[in-house]
């Protein structure tokens, strides 16, 4: 009886004690706190600001082209082309996977992700072309394209380097 009882008890302090959502999102946000309050405020809105500025002009727009050198994660390069439209990057590959995963699902799309060597991140790529022009296309259309959300401020183009 006593192990039966010592059983239950370790049981639900297990079951309490499980990550949500919630957790990881508070602790995610904390700690984004923490690199802002570090980095300085000017510091950090310059970084911000340096990581949307446009840095090509394609047909007319300004559309944000990023160029690196990357690994490709779950799929063999052969499948996949030079100019990657990225729409999520994450730091782990797990939420990487996740959301290629869903975009595959729910909007059709031949996604797969990379990682850069650059930034360090795993980029979640919506759809890729041969040239930079088809690639501004669909930015420019995006929102006849996907209905998910984009999880960067602004999606863009990464040319494998």
């Amino acid at each position: 009886m006593k192990h039966l009882l010592y059983f239950i008890a370790v049981a639900l302090l297990l079951a309490a004690c499980h990550t949500s959502e919630e957790n990881y999102k508070a602790a995610y946000d904390k700690a984004k706190e923490r690199t802002r309050e570090n980095m300085g405020a000017n510091t950090y809105d310059m970084v911000q600001a340096e990581k949307m500025r446009p840095t090509v002009v394609i047909d007319g727009d300004s559309v944000r082209l990023l160029r690196a050198y990357c690994n490709v994660v779950d799929d063999k390069a052969a499948n996949t082309k030079k100019f990657s439209v990225v729409v999520a990057e994450f730091d782990q590959l797990i939420n990487a996977r996740s959301y290629r995963d869903r975009l595959k699902q729910n909007e059709g799309f031949p996604s797969y992700v990379l990682y850069t060597n650059r930034d360090k991140k795993y980029c979640v790529v919506a759809q890729a072309y041969d040239t930079k022009e088809e690639a501004a296309r669909f930015i420019r259309n995006i929102s006849q394209h996907m209905k998910m959300k984009v999880l960067v401020p602004r999606p863009y183009i990464l040319q494998r380097l």
